[in-house]
């Protein structure tokens, strides 16, 4: 106790804060981070091991296949393939931030659900963000435009894929799904 109380009197002044430790400053689902490590790690790996948002997946380090994509300022991007030097100053869209503050699904989350259009899982992130992306480009789209998504699935969903987009689109237009 005396102790505890000596310390509390002489607070010692060796104490002194470290500057703030410059960074690369992004935007990740609406929140701040400042990246301080290695400027070329893959924004997919700080995603993972970093913040721990692991919807986002490994599929190659090229990005192919789809299962990495993320929306960098609201375009989908191989997140396997993009160094975090290159996303100072952006604003980045995962898997985990498409679902509404209060836990709602998206309608397109909403609709894969719906449709079963989930199979093993793994490349449902990647689906997600790049039939947002064709639904924001093209609000009605066609098969044509959906079988274009750069998405790969071995457990043959795309029928129900196309399905959820569908749906979605018609959620998504205040139409009923």
């Amino acid at each position: 106790m005396a102790q505890a109380q000596a310390l509390a009197s002489n607070p010692t002044s060796s104490i002194t804060p470290e500057k703030v430790r410059d960074g690369i400053e992004v935007e990740i689902n609406g929140r701040p981070f400042r990246h301080t490590g290695d400027p070329d790690m893959p924004l997919l790996w700080y995603l993972r091991d970093v913040l721990r948002l692991t919807g986002t997946k490994y599929a190659s380090d090229h990005g192919l296949g789809g299962a990495d994509l993320v929306l960098v300022d609201k375009k989908p991007v191989s997140a396997a393939s993009v160094p975090m030097h290159e996303l100072a100053d952006k604003k980045v869209t995962t898997v985990e931030g498409l679902a509404a503050a209060d836990g709602k699904l998206h309608p397109l989350q909403q609709a894969f659900v719906d449709e079963d259009a989930i199979g093993c899982g793994y490349c449902t992130p990647g689906w997600l963000i790049a039939s947002l992306d064709l639904l924001n480009r093209h609000p009605q789209p066609s098969d044509d435009q959906i079988d274009q998504l750069p998405n790969l699935c071995r457990c043959g969903c795309q029928t129900r894929v196309r399905r959820a987009i569908k749906r979605a689109s018609a959620a998504m237009a205040g139409g009923h799904a």
